[in-house]
């Protein structure tokens, strides 16, 4: 059974550069390179969303330099990317925190987002300043802001579908499979709602060097998995 949904945190890039003597602006340049290949992929094996981890709110805290190049490369993939996304029906979202984001990539991002909003074959998401912790505080403070604007009853109980709707990925589904490269064994603050039920594929691969038959190593690993959902099969 394929995954509906796939999620990737792309890690490993600056160590994928040390190795080589490099910046490590060079391993994120690779990295983005990655992207479109498992892209190719994800369309042929019929994967209908792809998420991906590209930078988190902790990133916001490594050398200026690095941050400045990361934006840098942001806005040139956007530039580079946007016709062919759109000519291959694949629709473009950017999930995070963007009041952080300069304003110019905050204008490139929803001009993307606008050209590609009616594309079917499949949704790129582009984890971008996000964090699973943010993503479910600024859910509880629109839920509080329409508590005060009248638009919610408090006396109502609030339940799990009625608070997913504020989550930023509110509409759509929770990841089937999350895939970790580069060896470490934990999900780093990501999606901590949404992958309450994904199966996990963890490799030691680091980020530029997975291709595509990797990709499908993590799609064979997911169908032999039994998804139980806390009941007995």
């Amino acid at each position: 059974m394929t995954p509906v949904h796939v999620s990737i945190i792309m890690d490993g890039n600056g160590r994928w550069a040390k190795k080589r003597q490099m910046e490590r602006t060079y391993g994120h340049k690779e990295g983005v390179e990655r992207i479109k290949e498992c892209l190719k992929a994800a369309v042929d094996a019929g994967v209908k969303y792809l998420s991906l981890y590209t930078f988190s709110e902790e990133n916001w805290n490594r050398p200026e330099e690095e941050v400045r190049g990361l934006m840098d490369l942001f806005k040139s993939f956007l530039t580079r990317e946007k016709n062919e996304l759109k000519e291959n029906d694949i629709r473009f979202l950017c999930i995070g925190n963007r009041t952080r984001i300069p304003k110019d990539l905050q204008d490139d991002i929803a001009a993307f987002e606008k050209q590609t909003e009616d594309c079917k074959t499949l949704t790129l998401m582009i984890m971008f300043s996000y964090s699973g912790k943010w993503d479910i505080t600024q859910a509880a403070e629109k839920y509080r802001q329409d508590i005060a604007a009248g638009k919610v009853d408090p006396s109502e109980p609030l339940d799990i579908p009625g608070f997913e709707k504020y989550l930023s990925t509110a509409g759509i589904p929770d990841p089937d499979l999350l895939i970790r490269t580069g060896g470490e064994l934990r999900i780093s603050n990501y999606m901590l709602w949404q992958c309450a039920y994904s199966e996990f594929y963890f490799t030691d691969i680091l980020w530029p060097d997975f291709r595509k038959n990797e990709f499908q190593k993590a799609l064979g690993s997911f169908e032999n998995r039994q998804r139980r959902y806390g009941e007995i099969n």
